[in-house]
C-alpha cells in the first residue's frame, strides 16, 4: 500500500482553522481547484465537481468535531488510485497557530506507487499552502 502526508503550520488558532475547514462540505471554501462540493446521504458523502470537470465522491468514515479530525475514503475520483483512506487533522500550536496535517493511503493503480505518492504529496502540499493564505 502506498502513502503520502504533509503538514503545515498555519498562523491561526485550531479553532479559527477548524471553522474553515471542519465541515466535510468546505473544500470550495479554501482548496484550489475545486469549483462545487455538494453533500448527500445524509452529509456523509460528498460529490466535488473540479476545474477540469472531473467529479470525485468521497465518503466521511469519522469526523470528531472538537478533535479537529476527520477521515474519508474516495468512492470515485479522477485520481489514478483504489482504495484510498485519509485522515485530516488540525491540532493547536500555541494560542494563534496550529499544525494542519494530511495523510492517506491507498493502491496505485494505471501509475506506480512512487507516481501515485508523488500526486498525492504535491496535492496535499499545494492545498495545504492555499490553506495556509487565508490566514497569511
Amino acid at each position: 500500500m502506498a502513502n503520502a502526508a504533509a503538514s503545515i503550520r498555519v498562523p491561526a488558532s485550531a479553532e479559527n482553522v477548524w471553522d474553515l475547514v471542519g465541515g466535510f462540505n468546505s473544500l470550495p471554501d479554501w482548496m484550489p481547484g475545486v469549483t462545487t462540493s455538494e453533500l448527500s446521504e445524509g452529509g456523509r458523502l460528498r460529490s466535488i465537481c473540479l476545474e477540469s470537470g472531473e467529479v470525485s465522491v468521497e465518503r466521511l468514515e469519522y469526523f470528531d468535531n472538537l478533535g479537529f479530525t476527520y477521515s474519508y475514503s474516495i468512492t470515485r475520483g479522477a485520481f489514478p488510485v483504489t482504495d484510498y483512506f485519509s485522515i485530516f487533522t488540525v491540532q493547536p500550536d500555541g494560542e494563534n497557530a496550529s499544525i494542519v496535517e494530511w495523510s492517506g493511503e491507498f493502491t496505485a493503480k494505471g501509475v506506480t506507487t512512487q507516481e501515485a505518492e508523488e500526486i498525492f504529496l504535491g496535492f496535499y502540499e499545494d492545498s495545504l499552502e492555499s490553506l495556509k493564505a487565508k490566514f497569511v
